[in-house]
């Protein structure tokens, strides 16, 4: 790790690229940026290099240089108060969601909307941590971020939900995520929760569509972000989107390694489409094994 990253060259320039991983939050993400940096044929840094995918950056501005997810993007995805507001206002399908200011503007809210079933979403959380049922008798903690996320329960037989994935403005990878049998189901089908990716066939024409109006929503649409959806009768919806930085990343727990291989693979060329000669040369891509070996400049 540390100051440099990949030279190659562009238009007769010598450009740098790099995974950025900086300041005290970047051992969350020492894994997945090697993981990384195997996928993208990369050097993790700790300073901007000319291109950079973005994983921890904790200086109060965006770092230096062009960013392969955009910044706007990598907030978006870290917040659902932001991601309430910006679905509504782009006429997102979503749970009906409400921002609501103040205790008080819960308690009138749920007073008059008591035969629904109501979340109190945690707004910076990743896997549900923080999410909990609202009513009338729910204490929510004086610390509490606002305003507050109340979405609407969808209620299902079997609890799961779906995903798609999107990198430079194309969707793929529809699968599920369920809890196997033996694990003790839970209203919040996370990963860390035990819920695990089942890969499914093509997904339904709706779906992509809610999908790719989310990734839109969010400035993520030509970079990389995941969807997760439910569906409610013909209809499907957004319950939220993710992408790969600053607080969190898309987890990549599959159980298709050939999903996992399509979403490196695009990911590669996406962050490279620039440059005809590419680091992993001209038989195809494949991810680089030998993690910290330095790359020879093209």
């Amino acid at each position: 790790e540390g100051e440099g990253g990949v030279g190659f060259r562009n238009r007769c320039m010598t450009v740098t690229a790099g995974i950025l991983n900086q300041g005290n939050g970047s051992w969350a993400f020492e894994e997945h940026a090697a993981r990384l940096a195997a996928a993208l044929w990369l050097e993790i840094v700790d300073s901007p290099c000319d291109r950079n995918f973005v994983l921890s950056w904790e200086r109060k501005s965006p770092p230096a240089g062009d960013l392969f997810i955009p910044w706007e993007g990598i907030h978006f995805a870290s917040d659902k108060r932001i991601q309430a507001e910006a679905f509504n206002r782009a006429g997102v399908p979503t749970p009906t969601t409400l921002l609501l200011d103040n205790l008080a503007a819960v308690r009138a809210f749920l007073a008059n909307h008591g035969s629904n079933r109501w979340v109190l979403k945690y707004p910076t959380s990743c896997g549900a941590s923080g999410h909990r049922f609202l009513n009338l008798e729910t204490t929510i903690p004086a610390d509490w971020p606002t305003p507050f996320v109340v979405q609407e329960f969808i209620e299902s037989t079997q609890p799961e939900v779906y995903r798609l994935y999107g990198v430079a403005g194309e969707l793929f990878g529809w699968n599920a995520r369920r809890f196997p049998y033996g694990v003790k189901p839970s209203p919040w089908v996370a990963h860390a929760r035990g819920a695990r990716y089942c890969h499914l066939d093509a997904a339904p024409k709706p779906a992509m569509e809610a999908a790719k109006a989310a990734l839109g929503a969010a400035g993520l649409l030509q970079s990389f972000g995941a969807v997760d959806l439910l569906p409610d009768g013909q209809r499907w919806l957004v319950l939220e989107v993710g992408t790969d930085g600053v607080h969190n990343h898309v987890d990549r727990d599959f159980d298709s390694p050939a999903l996992e291989s399509e979403l490196n693979r695009r990911l590669a060329e996406a962050f490279w489409h620039f440059t005809v000669d590419k680091p992993w040369g001209r038989c195809g891509w494949r991810p680089r094994h030998d993690f910290g070996a330095a790359l020879t400049p093209n």
